[in-house]
């Protein structure tokens, strides 16, 4: 089964993202936090795909996109940044910071189903 990152703050958005993944056979690993989530990267092995939520208690998403492209194995996993915020110098910084895609919240799960399994394909 193809392991999916989620790092994601808000309960609902994350339940959502697990459902949503494991009804697509997926296996999803939920970090509620920044904290959580960097313990995650330094611990796990490279997942298919991380989702991202840029905004996150502890670290931000873009302190974990630099934990991610520096941790040993992980500099090619697809990164797909989520986030509230819709400027276009935020979307610069996530693709700057090593993202590979950035969805801004709220999203239509099956756009981003689509962009998941885009990924996915490619990285096959």
């Amino acid at each position: 089964m193809e392991q999916v990152l989620i790092i994601e703050d808000d309960e609902h958005i994350g339940g959502l993202l697990k459902f949503l993944l494991e009804r697509h056979g997926f296996e999803p690993l939920l970090a509620t936090d920044g904290r959580a989530g960097a313990d995650a990267i330094a611990r796990i092995d490279p997942p298919r795909l991380v989702l991202l939520d840029v905004m996150l208690p502890y670290h931000d998403g873009f302190e974990l996109m630099q934990m991610i492209r520096r941790q040993p194995g992980w500099a090619e996993v697809p990164v797909i940044m989520l986030t509230a915020k819709n400027m276009e110098r935020d979307i610069v910084r996530a693709f700057d910071a090593g993202a590979n895609d950035y969805i801004v919240k709220p999203f239509q799960p099956t756009e981003l189903l689509a962009r998941l399994k885009r990924f996915l394909r490619v990285a096959a």
